[in-house]
């Protein structure tokens, strides 16, 4: 994950959608396992935050993947995006 953090100066001058197309690639990224291990807990906190942003699909997405998540994923999932939201 580290390779997509956003963390470098010019991430919150960003337009919005392209905030929200960098955070859906990580959510389907953790979703599909493509250069990682899959993991549904980021891959809703993902699609979560990029949902935020304005991206209709990872609202979609993340509701998909919900119905196959536990309540323990899911909450540990909205905890984790509201930590990142609240810490960027």
């Amino acid at each position: 994950m580290a390779r997509f953090e956003m963390l470098e100066a010019g991430f919150g001058a960003m337009g919005a959608t392209a905030q929200a197309d960098i955070l859906f690639e990580l959510g389907m990224m953790y979703a599909t396992g493509r250069d990682c291990e899959t993991d549904v807990v980021a891959a809703h906190k993902w699609f979560n935050i990029a949902a935020i942003k304005g991206s209709a699909r990872a609202a979609e997405l993340r509701s998909e993947l919900s119905a196959a998540m536990s309540k323990v994923e899911i909450a540990t999932a909205l905890r984790e995006a509201r930590e990142w939201m609240t810490m960027h």
